[in-house]
């Protein structure tokens, strides 16, 4: 059930939303103007229509209307571990860490230690736009572009009516709040706004695998932001964002909470002049903790086996770019962009009597600097790109200790060796328009990844798995070429087709070494299966994605559809995986929303279907395809005011997120209802 609330007084006030007068918006609060040359690229957009009508009203659902845009887990951040929640493109996933880049008002959002994404962050009723590029490589947008870019823009007083707000209720005693102020003066405005989820959960081990020790999965989250944004000279504007979150989740059984919290702060300056510019500083603290267990025979009982109690972390960066006149039809971008990254894990392990007899320290910093252009030119029905950038890039600090806690005897004592490097990346592309209802696109170019600190110092366990650190990881670097037509033949109808090749070399994955029960380097006592992460030689992904759009008056329909074959290339140790799938990377993926919209009224459904997927680098096991229907009701009862409705997995679909152990499987979301009220001031 959903309700979204503003200051009461003012959603009920009984003066029309149409005839009260706003103030001129002198300033937009959004970055640069979209790049020309993106016309070569596979881009998808959502507005803030679809983003605000959405049935679980999560960023990650949202996301998932673009298919083969993906988490490495089926679960979402109700019930997933954080560290999972990594993002990717194009089937060249593998582990947890985002290969596609996710950005904030022009900050990039991924966790400085580990590269995952804080969904929870973010409440949909802040943003006004989503573009994802698929493809692309890492030249514009900076390292981490591997397989695409997210691009999220904070809604602005042309997208937001002065109030919103909403308040729901909904399955398993789940609640899940939204509020939002924005103040328009002379040449600026100010936003604030907050969010607030929670739940009693549902029970993550599916029926037939439970035991005793099982229990619902809770969660607990909270967000808040202020963004600020005034004309400081004609043409140029200066913006500031300040935001924090905090998430508290349970894995379902004992000692398996986490915990996380971060805070994030940015200012940009925009030119919009003649010659145009943007300068952008942001800080970004986090810090994650979290529980592991090892349940026994039967699932009768669960005892602790790690403590992470402590991961912080911190990103500073800094971008700067400047668009000079080069004539009507042409358009050329020139900056120059860093990121600097620390941080470590702390964590106690080897339990004894219920008691932890070992402590691990592990961690280090990360810097990548680059310099970048990025230029275009419209001929007639012709439109060429051509980018490209220089990064160097140095890993330091790095350091393992690990030493008994009654003697503090060391048990491991390692410095590991600073590394640095240079890399070379760009991008070409090319648009034709034979008519103007057809564009053809063709595109290539290369791309790159630093290992992030969690996969150079960080193990991790999922159930009575574990799988190691190795500080010795090289960059990931990958090659790709696109090639697609658009077809657009009436204002309301859109068909986007591309095809693609994919080759990501020295792709870091999580590699099975051995079978437990035993003890092994960097994890200590496992059950089930160690594993390890390598870079290997190669995963080369093709497939094709298509996406349509289509309205007739109130009714639309969205539809995407994602096949993709990813193969990894393996030798040496890793030689048992070559010619397989990378670990959760389905066949096909679909996305369809058909709904109308008629005034305050919306009604929609979307049908999403994810093929098989193997859970392990060895596909030995399979998690079966599921097929899923969300609903979406809004019935205003006055102009300000709306009922909402809304449904997840409706016919109660069993998805498998994860098997583990002696395959014991793990679900995503049963079916959850909502229902509640939304306003709009």
């Amino acid at each position: 059930m959903t309700f979204r609330i503003l200051p009461l007084g003012l959603a009920l006030s009984a003066v029309p939303a149409a005839a009260q007068t706003a103030p001129d918006i002198v300033v937009t609060g959004r970055g640069l103007d979209d790049r020309p040359g993106d016309r070569t690229a596979d881009v998808v957009t959502i507005d803030a229509d679809r983003i605000s009508a959405n049935a679980s009203d999560r960023l990650e659902s949202v996301l998932a209307d673009i298919a083969g845009l993906q988490q490495f887990r089926r679960s979402d951040s109700r019930s997933a571990n954080p560290t999972s929640q990594g993002i990717s493109l194009r089937g060249i996933g593998g582990n947890a860490s985002s290969r596609a880049l996710l950005v904030l008002d022009g900050v990039p959002q991924a966790d400085p230690f580990g590269g995952w994404v804080p969904f929870p962050a973010y409440a949909t009723d802040r943003l006004g736009r989503i573009r994802v590029t698929r493809g692309g490589g890492s030249g514009y947008f900076g390292p981490g572009a591997l397989a695409g870019t997210v691009e999220l823009e904070s809604a602005d007083p042309r997208d937001q009516r002065s109030v919103l707000g909403s308040v729901a209720y909904g399955s398993r005693d789940s609640v899940d709040a939204q509020a939002s102020g924005t103040f328009v003066s002379g040449p600026g405005f100010a936003t604030v706004s907050a969010a607030y989820a929670r739940g009693d959960g549902f029970v993550p081990i599916v029926a037939e695998s439970r035991g005793p020790a099982d229990r619902p999965a809770r969660y607990e989250q909270a967000s808040g932001a202020v963004r600020g944004v005034i004309r400081v000279a004609p043409g140029t504007e200066l913006q500031a964002n300040l935001s924090a979150f905090t998430d508290s989740r349970e894995r379902g059984t004992a000692f398996t909470a986490n915990r996380s919290e971060g805070a994030d702060a940015s200012i940009r300056l925009i030119g919009r002049g003649e010659w145009g510019f943007s300068a952008l500083a942001y800080l970004q603290t986090r810090a994650f903790a979290s529980q592991f267990a090892s349940v026994s025979a039967g699932r009768a009982s669960a005892s602790q086996t790690l403590d992470q109690y402590n991961t912080p972390a911190t990103g500073l960066g800094a971008r700067f770019e400047v668009v000079p006149p080069v004539g009507v039809g042409r358009d050329l971008r020139i900056g120059v962009d860093v990121r600097d990254v620390e941080g470590r894990t702390q964590e106690n392990y080897t339990f004894v009597g219920g008691a932890p007899t070992r402590r691990r320290i592990a961690g280090g910093s990360s810097l990548t600097a680059g310099l970048f252009f990025d230029g275009s030119v419209e001929a007639g029905a012709w439109t060429l790109t051509l980018g490209g950038r220089v990064d160097r890039w140095r890993i330091s600090d790095g350091r393992l200790d690990e030493y008994a806690l009654a003697t503090a005897a060391p048990v491991t004592d390692a410095d590991f060796v600073d590394r640095s490097g240079t890399e070379w990346t760009g991008r070409a592309g090319l648009a034709f328009a034979p008519v103007d209802a057809v564009t053809l696109r063709l595109s290539g170019y290369r791309g790159w990844r630093l290992p992030t600190l969690n996969e150079l110092y960080r193990p991790f366990r999922v159930g009575a798995d574990a799988t190691a650190a190795n500080a010795a990881l090289d960059p990931e670097r990958l090659t790709g070429v696109d090639g697609g037509v658009t077809i657009t033949p009436a204002a309301n109808v859109s068909i986007a087709a591309t095809v693609f090749w994919n080759r990501l070399e020295g792709a870091i994955a999580n590699v099975t070494q051995a079978q437990g029960p035993g003890n092994f380097p960097g994890v200590g006592f496992v059950n089930g299966a160690y594993r390890v992460r390598q870079n290997l030689d190669a995963i080369e992904s093709t497939g094709v994605e298509v996406d349509a759009r289509w309205q007739s008056g109130p009714v639309f329909a969205i539809a995407s559809w994602s096949h993709v074959d990813p193969r990894v290339e393996a030798s040496g140790a890793a030689a048992p995986l070559d010619g397989l799938r990378p670990a959760q990377t389905p066949l096909d993926q679909v996305s369809g929303t058909l709904g109308i919209r008629q005034g305050r009224w919306t009604a929609s459904a979307t049908l999403r279907h994810a093929a098989r997927q193997f859970e392990d680098d060895q596909n030995s096991r399979a998690l079966a395809p599921a097929t899923t229907l969300d609903g979406y009701l809004a019935v205003p009862l006055t102009p300000a005011l709306a009922i909402e409705a809304r449904g997840e997995n409706l016919f109660d679909e069993r998805v498998e997120a994860g098997i583990s152990g002696a395959d014991i499987v793990e679900q995503a979301t049963p079916r959850t209802l909502w229902i509640g009220l939304r306003v709009r001031g």
